[in-house]
């Protein structure tokens, strides 16, 4: 089975677009594996790191790719499906970044208040899960891996690894794990495939910013759909179609969620548009994935159980 690996760190892509010459090659329907470092290319190692010194912005949240789809043509859509998600060391970082997260000045949110202290964890792993600090009575966190960061090439554009989008990106949604499949467009030749920003955990929203921050070595199968393209990123388990939308205010990444949903269901299983929006109203559920990101993440989801029987 091919192994991806990233590649050396002057190589390491901080960006998602076509311009970067592709790292591996897939062919559809091939089973490999992709290793990811984590969101501080593995440099956090300790409560003591000052992050001012290691972390150098816009250079983290570093993603492997790109990795060239064979065949894949613009118009086609690729569907990724995580089979598994293996950690491959003892211990998860989460930090508080003093300009970045969801309850702080940013530089898309100016106040005149002191940016926040830097705080760092370090979160060891064990058999009954994710320790958030031994020093609080709580029950170990479970451990459910997932990839923050998953998506293809714009046509044109070179869009930060920090920001999700219509091709993917930086979505933190817990939906992008093992036992789903990830839709995403095909704009340029190949796919141009990137993947990293593993977690541990995260809770919906992920409001600090940063969630249990782990390197991954991920098992996934690619195929593809040709000539339909999807317009945002979709998701896809044995219980819930869900579409993601990002934008800013996160009421305009719930409307494109909900728009794609919609269009789905209409278009794929039958419905009529506006019975399917009204059914959407009814049995819908939604994640807010993050509220930090330059653009926010919200999935519409709706339940399979009510797709109409055939």
């Amino acid at each position: 089975m091919q192994h991806i690996k990233p590649p050396e760190q002057k190589r390491l892509a901080y960006v998602i677009g076509p311009y970067k010459e592709p790292i591996a090659r897939v062919r559809p329907g091939e089973t490999f594996l992709v290793s990811t470092l984590d969101a501080f290319e593995n440099k956090i190692d300790s409560p003591k790191v000052d992050l001012l010194k290691v972390l150098t912005l816009p250079y983290v949240n570093p993603c492997t790719g790109p990795i060239y789809v064979e065949g894949a043509e613009p118009g086609d859509s690729l569907a990724v499906t995580v089979e598994r998600i293996e950690i491959p060391r003892q211990y998860a970082v989460s930090c508080i970044i003093p300009e970045f997260g969801g309850l702080c000045g940013t530089v898309f949110t100016r106040v005149l208040n002191d940016p926040l202290p830097q705080r760092v964890l370090i979160h060891q792993l064990t058999k009954d899960g994710l320790i958030h600090d031994p020093a609080l009575k709580i029950p170990p966190i479970p451990v459910e891996p997932f990839y923050g960061t998953i998506g293809t090439a714009p046509t044109v554009e070179a869009i930060s690894t920090l920001s999700p989008g219509f091709h993917g990106g930086n979505m933190d949604a817990a939906d992008v794990c093992p036992g789903n499949t990830i839709y995403l467009p095909v704009n340029v030749p190949g796919a141009h495939l990137y993947i990293g920003d593993g977690h541990a955990a995260q809770g919906d929203a992920e409001v600090c910013g940063v969630a249990a921050e782990v390197p991954t070595t991920g098992t996934l199968t690619v195929r593809l759909i040709k000539s339909k393209p999807v317009r945002t990123p979709r998701i896809e388990n044995g219980e819930f179609l869900m579409s993601v939308g990002s934008a800013r205010p996160m009421e305009d990444a719930a409307r494109i969620a909900f728009h794609d949903l919609v269009t789905w269901l209409a278009s794929d299983y039958g419905f009529e548009r506006m019975s399917a929006y009204q059914l959407c109203s009814q049995v819908a559920r939604v994640r807010v994935a993050n509220m930090v990101d330059i653009l926010y993440s919200v999935v519409a989801k709706f339940p399979k159980r009510y797709l109409p029987q055939k």
